[in-house]
């Protein structure tokens, strides 16, 4: 039976390398917000980009409904940084019979600031980067959205240590 597998995790855990990591085991596919917002919008959605990010997911949660009853799993790769995100999305599934599989990405604070600076790196070198840089106001901004997750919550643990 296919599964929705929903990666959670603070911004720069790790949850695309896991995703990625995971897919080839799952014979998944994986549906990522930073993905789509790169491709279409360039990362250029300013103002714009809470709202646009609230679509994208309201999109996703369709389409991988559609997929994973055709027999498609899926991974979800988009954070999920509230506990009402994660019980939202729990409902969603469990309201259509699908199973969701959640993952959490829990990093050590060495490992998290190291993927920060390496990301920061790459996103200054590299135009075809799908990330955006991350300075101070952003992070304090992001993290203050953040919530981990509860032990209840979460299906498979994986620490991300380097």
């Amino acid at each position: 039976m296919a599964k929705i597998i929903a990666v959670c995790g603070k911004i720069c855990s790790g949850k695309t390398y896991y995703s990625n990591q995971i897919k080839s085991k799952e014979n998944a596919v994986i549906l990522s917000c930073d993905e789509l917002t790169k491709d279409l919008f360039n990362n250029n959605l300013g103002d714009k980009h809470d709202e646009m990010a609230v679509r994208i997911r309201n999109y996703f949660k369709k389409k991988s409904a559609e997929l994973v009853n055709t027999g498609c799993n899926v991974i979800l790769d988009w954070g999920f940084w509230s506990a009402d995100d994660r019980k939202n999305l729990t409902e969603f599934y469990n309201n259509k019979n699908i199973i969701c599989e959640w993952h959490y990405i829990d990093v050590d604070d060495i490992t998290w600031r190291k993927n920060i600076g390496e990301r920061n790196e790459k996103v200054l070198s590299n135009s075809d980067c799908s990330d955006y840089y991350l300075d101070e106001g952003l992070m304090e901004k992001l993290l203050s959205k953040w919530e981990t997750p509860a032990e209840d919550e979460i299906d498979v643990w994986f620490y991300n240590k380097r």
